[in-house]
């Protein structure tokens, strides 16, 4: 039987002229009974309106008589997405339904650009839909008597969730699903005054609970309904089960899956003459001209790049040679200000823009209509992210999206057709959660202790429901317990460290100084101390690092939002600039690495190696680079799937090693100090470390015993892995690295009130001490383990490592010895020559040389030396291995 709310749904969907798709209709009866769980849709599927319709329709059905005369019923869905610019058009969607269905309802968004007289009509008022994001969902958990606002929650959506499984702020969702869980299910008492009498017994949940003035006692409430929306990934059901927790009814679990086909078209372009395409780089603008042809003929067009920096290059690029885009061409990336991207996502939607360059920014959700084409620029370096951009093209039910991938150097066509392949076979990468992040832990039991305080027996257990922290121990708790109120063994005599008092079991924040500055620290995005830029005369453009802008004198002229700038001085953390007529300025760099390849498409591109070396390749990428293999094959060999190949070869620089296991840049480097370090135990040398995707290099001065290393069973063996690594690396360091971050989550340093950030050299020292002080005097603190734990996990990749050794050891090991280097060694030795002697050649120069001495006149360079900070991606310094 088809319900009231279906009826007025269904003949809102008639009026739109619009069709429910299957799996619209599926969720509407998974919803309507009971069911919570993961929407796995494509993007522009309609996938806002497939959840947000039945929780209509099941108010409807609750008030079938006088649903239209129903307001002010208080908070009844909670909205949480990644991205503050989605909630606009989310907002904008939803009104639109409630107007023409008569509902009388107050939309709303609470986000970190939501101004605070907004955020205080909030509290006076709550709305029937919030949206918001973690962060400001933990804000408002900060807050007194925040149970309130939630007592009357329906249910939580987490759009996008895709994006946040495996992060931070993933966990920071699952901590707070677990407070939301158990507020609505009635085990929290709503009270109108604040002095606390005591406690007593819970008889619903024989739990100890805080009684205060005028409490009455729980009532018995709804689940909650939690439903989670994802992209596909190839860890969906895994994924639901992190969303949903370790304590939800597996009767009550669904997944509704869209199944629809949509319809991609993707296409690489291919450079007219392969032999003069460049076999290094990563900015790809020897291809500006056919990306401007396409361009042209197409409606909207966004080009994705892969850096904030690269696209300051493309659109800079674009300004320059082709200067009748000026006024249609716009650019989006995360350090602009936020008015200029609003104006930029408005222009978009107005169709009066022709081309965007933007950056990951752009990847989520918004629905650009007009936008019919994407161009990719370089290898996006997974299958998912890709997919998602191409998304952004033809983004609504039935359109076509249209995908370009423009390689920024020949052997990342080879990418392009593996990623057409993956996509084909329909093979996503999987998000692996996190576990065990004490860091945010910690930050979530001060933001309740900010609020209304918890009892450690009752949050022990709740946190526990949480698949993060399912295997989280007592004693580990007791260890998080004691550092908040006592500041555990080491920092004891501090008092900036004695954030928690304990009253009667209760912990709780009594220090308005400390709930203060605790509810300005809450988030886990931690980047580098960033300078607002600043027109003298005019508004503010956006955001650049300190370290940037540090090395600038008044008078010099950098590029950034798309214009050339002239520095005139930098005053209380705002860089004020002027407009400047000179063509030529540094471009800004960011913090941040290189994305490596993907274990899948990793996987890929070995499978279409292997079709090269059969000589079975049928696409048109690996028809194009025929003479890039040619060549390879004449002077070293294209290893098949069970071959392992290694590159040995001299110079005047030394010896040369070069391995290839294709499994990105990240495994590499682990890889690349582990077989240095075992083969240092048969002669002692030292070593330099270049690495890409593809492979990596040893280079010593003298001979290296390859031969010998090689007899040995153990030399790719995962037998002492971790003991080999930690001897191999500077673990140490690197936890150092990572413990910075785990600081600023966890609450040991404080970055600064708004306006007056803490400098960032004084924030590395801070962290920097207080690792050495727990290193020494506490190694069994819960933080120091978890920065060494992520130093494996995340910067060397420890289990794709094992993985990539234990195929190696099965394949057989082809060793060439060469007179020069190959196609698949040239960039490698490209991406090393910033660990070479001191040289005033530009690099241009140095890799033109590089070229004529070893015989490859043929080899090029599309790139021009990288201006702004001085990087060298991915190159490792060894010595006394």
């Amino acid at each position: 039987m088809v319900s009231k709310g279906q009826q007025v749904i269904g003949e809102w969907y008639r009026k739109k002229n619009w069709e429910q798709f299957a799996f619209q209709q599926e969720m509407m009866e998974a919803y309507l009974s009971g069911f919570s769980g993961l929407l796995n849709a494509p993007t522009g599927s309609g996938k806002t309106f497939a959840l947000f319709l039945p929780f209509l329709a099941e108010f409807i059905d609750k008030h079938p008589d006088n649903f239209q005369s129903q307001s002010n019923n208080g908070l009844l869905m909670l909205w949480i997405t990644p991205l503050r610019a989605l909630t606009n058009d989310i907002k904008k969607a939803m009104l639109e339904v409630c107007d023409e269905i008569g509902l009388p309802w107050r939309i709303m968004t609470r986000t970190g650009d939501t101004p605070a007289a907004e955020k205080q009509a909030l509290k006076k008022k709550l709305p029937e839909v919030l949206l918001t994001t973690p962060e400001s969902l933990h804000l408002m958990m900060a807050q007194k008597e925040y149970p309130k606002m939630f007592q009357n929650l329906q249910v939580v959506v987490i759009d996008e969730w895709h994006e946040l499984l495996g992060t931070k702020r993933g966990v920071q969702v699952e901590l707070g699903l677990s407070r939301l869980k158990k507020v609505c299910s009635g085990q929290f008492a709503v009270c109108t005054e604040k002095a606390v009498v005591g406690m007593s017994l819970n008889p619903l949940t024989s739990n100890h609970q805080l009684q205060t003035k005028d409490c009455p006692l729980p009532t018995a409430h709804c689940q909650l309904k939690i439903w989670g929306i994802s992209a596909t990934i190839g860890n969906l059901e895994e994924a639901a089960e992190v969303l949903l927790g370790n304590d939800f009814p597996p009767e009550k679990i669904k997944m509704v899956r869209a199944n629809l086909d949509k319809k991609l078209h993707i296409q690489s372009i291919i450079p007219d003459n392969i032999e003069s395409y460049s076999w290094s780089g990563h900015i790809g603008l020897k291809l500006l001209p056919q990306v401007m042809e396409i361009v042209a003929r197409s409606v909207t067009t966004l080009i994705f790049t892969n850096t904030r920096s690269m696209a300051e290059i493309w659109y800079h690029a674009i300004l320059d040679n082709y200067p009748e885009y000026a006024g249609i061409m716009a650019m989006h990336h995360g350090s602009l200000d936020n008015e200029l991207r609003n104006w930029v996502e408005q222009a978009l939607h107005a169709e009066a823009l022709k081309v965007v360059v933007c950056t990951s920014s752009l990847d989520l959700g918004v629905d650009f209509r007009p936008v019919d084409t994407v161009i990719q620029v370089g290898s996006p370096k997974g299958v998912a992210r890709f997919m998602q951009r191409a998304g952004r093209s033809g983004h609504h039910p039935g359109a076509i999206s249209k995908a370009y991938f423009v390689p920024t150097h020949s052997l990342e066509l080879l990418e392009g057709a593996a990623l057409k392949e993956a996509i084909k076979k329909k093979i996503f990468e999987s998000r692996d959660p996190m576990l065990l992040t004490m860091d945010v832990l910690i930050q979530y039991m001060v933001t309740l202790a900010v609020s209304d305080g918890f009892y450690a027996d009752d949050l022990f257990d709740e946190v526990k429901t949480s698949f993060a922290f399912a295997d989280l121990k007592r004693n580990e708790f007791n260890q998080l317990l004691d550092f908040i109120t006592t500041g555990g063994k080491t920092l004891a005599q501090y008092d900036e460290f004695l954030k928690v008092e304990v009253e009667n079991g209760l912990f709780k924040v009594n220090n308005r100084r400390v709930a203060m500055r605790h509810r300005l620290s809450i988030g886990t995005i931690t980047s580098e101390l960033s300078i607002r830029v600043k027109l003298m005369h005019g508004g503010s453009l956006g955001t650049i690092e300190e370290s940037f802008i540090s090395k600038l004198k008044p008078g010099n002229t950098f590029w950034f939002a798309g214009r050339s700038l002239e520095f005139i001085q930098l005053k209380e953390m705002t860089a004020f600039v002027k407009k400047s007529n000179a063509r030529k300025g540094v471009i800004p760099s960011w913090m941040g690495g290189r994305m490596p390849l993907s274990s899948q498409l990793s996987a890929m591109f070995r499978d279409k190696l292997d079709e090269v070396a059969h000589g079975t390749a049928k696409d048109e990428e690996v028809i194009a680079l025929k003479p890039l293999f040619d060549l390879q094959e004449q002077l070293s060999h294209l290893p098949q799937s069970h071959e392992f190949l290694i590159e040995s070869f001299k110079t005047a620089d030394g010896h040369h090693l070069v391995f290839y296991p294709f499994e990105g840049r990240l495994v590499h480097e682990g890889m690349a100090s582990l077989l240095a370090y075992r083969i240092s135990k048969i002669k002692p040398a030292s070593f330099s470390i270049a690495m890409n995707d593809y492979g990596f290099e040893l280079l010593a001065d003298e001979d290296i015993p390859i031969e010998e290393a090689l007899e040995g069973a153990g030399f790719f063996s995962i037998d002492n892995l971790l003991e080999d690594i930690q001897h191999s690396l500077n673990a140490n360091e690197m936890a150092r690295r990572r413990f910075r971050d785990i600081a600023h989550i966890g609450g040991l340093v404080f970055t600064g009130y708004p306006g007056q950030p803490v400098k960032n050299r004084h924030l590395q020292a801070s962290t920097s001490l207080l690792f050495e002080v727990f290193n020494e005097y506490e190694p069994d603190n819960l933080l120091v383990r978890q920065a060494y734990n992520e130093a494996l996990a995340f910067q060397l990749e420890e289990f794709r490592l094992r993985a990539a050794l234990q195929r190696i050891i099965k394949q057989n090991i082809i060793l060439k010895v060469i007179e020069r280097p190959t196609p698949f060694a040239f960039p490698i030795m490209v991406d090393s020559l910033g660990r070479e002697r001191l040289t005033t050649e530009p690099l241009e120069e140095r890799i033109a040389k590089m070229a004529r001495n070893y015989g490859a006149d043929e080899v090029v360079t599309n790139e021009k030396p990288k201006t702004g900070k001085s990087r060298k991606p991915g190159i490792v310094r060894k010595k006394g291995l």
